[in-house]
């Protein structure tokens, strides 16, 4: 355990961006001001509002890396390879750390060398209240060994997760072919393949202040395309259809669904050349988990 109030040299904060420069200097300037005082890499995906000028003028000590096009959650990827602390805290451009959570993160995973990542508690701003997916997280209905000190998660919100580096690159960090939009899950699945353990530790927090700048329409097209990419990637075939079969009878019947559906289709492919079906006590686990999310209000396929 470090020294509680000065600076902590495990965790290196990772930051994906575009286009919504006043929320990244706001999120920025909270982690400058963080007793941890952890180092701060920022990936741009090509913002064209004055974004990587404005970071490279106020925050001089932020290492920003500049791919010159839209990676993606692939962007963290880019980040990762260039942390050296055996931590890092996935932080998006308009949620910002608590202070002391990026401390004691740290402190469970030095103490717990089978927890691969845990996820924090999501503070509304400006209300303050809980995000509805707070629920979903602290009533996991997963089991997990006695040391864990956090329900067991079948995934995790990069948003709002601290995750051990070596355990990141060992599963080759976030698929290029998911781009964005529910990636987390396909990672965190490979992680619990290895044997690793996720948790919910509500002792963290992370405050999320949702940004304007966001196109939900599109957001619901990569999320229907992406789960039905995991599921094929992943579950047996029997699960797989099965679960295929109920998110094509509960989707919104529009446009935005038929082209989530038609673009997934496009990546069979791939898809294919890539699948491998988890064993069966993995698949055991998203059973369950797909059973509590059918009744989870934070897991709407909406706008």
């Amino acid at each position: 355990m470090t020294d509680q109030q000065g600076p902590d040299p495990r965790t290196t904060v990772v930051v994906i961006t575009r286009d919504r420069r006043p929320e990244l200097l706001r999120t920025l300037r909270t982690l400058r001001e963080l007793p941890e005082r952890p180092p701060v890499i920022v990936t741009d995906n090509g913002s064209r509002d004055g974004t990587p000028e404005a970071v490279a003028r106020l925050f001089p000590e932020v290492e920003l890396l500049l791919p010159g096009r839209n990676l993606g959650a692939v962007g963290r990827n880019l980040a990762v390879r260039r942390v050296r602390t055996p931590y890092v805290a996935f932080c998006d451009d308009d949620t910002w750390w608590d202070p002391g959570s990026l401390r004691h993160a740290a402190d469970l995973l030095d103490a717990h060398p089978d927890l691969a990542a845990v996820t924090a508690r999501i503070v509304v701003e400006p209300s303050g209240e809980e995000d509805p997916v707070v629920a979903e997280l602290r009533d996991s209905p997963l089991a997990g060994p006695d040391w864990l000190p956090g329900p067991a998660l079948g995934s995790f919100l990069a948003a709002a997760t601290v995750i051990r580096a070596a355990d990141f690159r060992a599963v080759g960090g976030f698929h290029p072919g998911l781009w964005l939009g529910g990636e987390e899950e396909l990672l965190a699945t490979d992680l619990l393949t290895r044997g690793h353990w996720l948790c919910y530790v509500p002792e963290l927090t992370i405050h999320h202040a949702a940004s304007a700048a966001r196109d939900s329409t599109e957001r619901r097209v990569l999320g229907v395309r992406n789960t039905l990419w995991f599921t094929w990637l992943r579950r047996p075939w029997r699960s797989a259809l099965r679960r295929t079969g109920h998110l094509l009878r509960t989707v919104p019947r529009d446009r935005a669904s038929a082209r989530a559906v038609a673009e997934a289709v496009a990546g069979l492919p791939w898809v294919l050349r890539q699948r491998r079906p988890v064993p069966a006590d993995i698949e055991a686990r998203i059973v369950a988990l797909e059973e509590a999310r059918r009744h989870s209000t934070a897991r709407r396929y909406v706008g």
